[in-house]
């Protein structure tokens, strides 16, 4: 993959660095030559990104050529939203106030140069500012009221980089360029760059490190650049040409900021955030099935006024769930009329709304996987041993927290299963599902829709084997062709 530095005039960047190309923008906008360039990224050091200028056009026409251009239209129009700028600064408003903490003067300019600044002590509070505005080159405004506030952020001009920092802007950008991931000679051999997300401390994550290891070599064999990255890589997202998530997603969490980001970039993403949107909110996913009249276990959305009408509803025992419950946390059984009340007070303090379902109990629940929304595998998950949920977090012993998984041959899937599961699935979009359903009486009724189910090696990959890793990296893979051939998003 080419690495192209763009600049409005060759004078602005003269310094060699290996492995990178410096192009004037009107030879990019214009020349044939790059505008048939498969696969590159594109570093727009262009002297404006207003709207309609140059540099604005250069990002523009990257992402129209399939390029990677660093920053995208999106960061460009980030950096112009007040709105955005204040919810950068709450979110961002211990780390402002621990940085900014020496100063005795009432406003403070942050340059930031790859990522960089010249005081090693703001390091943290650059690298975090790059990390939501993906630019090359950024100058952050602070004005101290009450306390420090983030007033304003922009790309600078590499004209207008002062003529004392240019030297460390250049020893920065060596730093930036010369990383492992920019390693030309290793990146050329691929054809692809593939991101998997993961979190090495995760209880329960989806899938566990073999099958890890597994989509690492399907990916490999398939002309992939594969790296496991970490919440701590959001900078580096624009990088790649696709993410894959596999550590458990929840929408007030960084994996819904690596999906929304990724997709904003251009990136191919599973799970998408509309995806992650979808299925994360039982709430949601509960009015979505009733209107598709999607068979579901008798349902009802409890809040503050309807609470009294739950056993008249439902029955005792009920199940009661928090719309972000995710692996059995977050969903509790009610056994009598006082503990119910007492779950529910414990809910509401933290959701206006909560799910409320009739018990249905049965040995195991289907999960069926689905994939392009064609099923991909069907397993069994039976529930843990003397509990009620295929997980126990409160089991006495280890091997006890989780029931067994058994993988099924689609033959043997009955006919309703498969049939409800794609239905449930596909009113989600065209990603990765898990699709959890309950068989009663020779009826299937869905539980929830996962958009990141799990993938263990030895669980459900035992009838595929590597070939269920394979087929989903194939996905991405032509997920990410369809999209640099112009064919449209094919994510989500």
């Amino acid at each position: 993959m080419r690495k192209i530095i763009i600049v409005d005039y060759p004078k602005d960047w003269e310094e060699a660095i290996e492995d990178t190309e410096v192009v004037d923008a009107q030879t990019y906008l214009t020349n044939p030559t790059y505008t048939d360039i498969r696969s590159a990224r594109i570093f727009n050091l262009c002297r404006s990104h207003r709207y309609q200028s140059a540099g604005y056009y250069v990002s523009l026409l990257a992402e129209a050529r399939g390029h990677k251009p660093i920053p995208s239209v999106t960061t460009m129009q980030d950096l112009k939203s007040p709105t955005i700028v204040r919810a950068i600064t709450v979110e961002m408003e211990d780390l402002i106030q621990k940085s900014l903490a020496g100063l005795k003067s009432t406003s403070f300019t942050l340059s930031i140069y790859f990522g960089q600044n010249l005081a090693q002590k703001y390091e943290k509070l650059c690298k975090a500012l790059h990390d939501h505005f993906q630019a090359p080159l950024l100058r952050a405004q602070f004005v101290y009221k009450d306390n420090w506030v983030l007033q304003s952020i922009s790309q600078v001009p590499i004209n207008d980089v002062q003529e004392d920092h240019r030297k460390y802007l250049k020893n920065f950008a060596k730093s930036y360029f010369a990383r492992q991931r920019f390693s030309g000679a290793r990146i050329n051999r691929k054809a692809y760059d593939l991101a998997i997300l993961v979190d090495p401390q995760e209880k329960a994550p989806p899938s566990n490190e073999k099958a890890i290891q597994h989509f690492v070599e399907a990916a490999e064999c398939q002309g992939f650049y594969t790296e496991l990255i970490t919440k701590d890589d959001y900078r580096r997202l624009p990088e790649f040409d696709a993410l894959f998530i596999r550590e458990t997603t929840a929408v007030n969490h960084h994996t819904y900021r690596f999906a929304r980001k990724a997709y904003a970039d251009g990136l191919v993403v599973i799970d998408d955030p509309v995806s992650i949107l979808r299925c994360t909110n039982k709430v949601y996913l509960a009015e979505l099935l009733a209107k598709a009249k999607v068979p579901v276990p008798k349902t009802m959305i409890i809040h503050k006024d309807n609470r009294q009408e739950v056993v008249k509803e439902l029955g005792l025992p009920c199940v009661l769930k928090l719309p972000d419950s995710s692996f059995s946390q977050g969903v509790v059984k009610a056994k009598d009329g006082e503990e119910l009340q007492q779950e529910l007070d414990k809910m509401l303090e933290t959701s206006e709304l909560i799910i409320g379902q009739e018990y249905t109990p049965t040995e195991f629940d289907w999960r069926i996987g689905v994939l392009d929304k064609q099923p991909l595998y069907a397993c069994k998950y039976y529930m843990a041993k003397g509990h009620w949920q295929i997980y126990n977090w409160n089991g006495k012993r280890k091997q006890d927290e989780e029931g067994d998984g058994e993988v099924i041959p689609f033959e043997q899937v009955p006919f309703h299963v498969l049939h409800t599961a794609l239905k449930a699935a596909n009113l989600i979009g065209n990603g990765l599902y898990g699709v959890d359903l309950k068989e009663i009486d020779g009826k299937a009724y869905v539980i929830e829709v996962n958009d990141n189910p799990s993938i263990d090696a030895g669980v459900e990959d035992k009838i595929l084997k590597k070939e269920l890793y394979a087929s989903i990296i194939k996905s991405i893979k032509q997920r990410i062709d369809n999209h640099k051939n112009g064919n449209g998003r094919t994510d989500g």
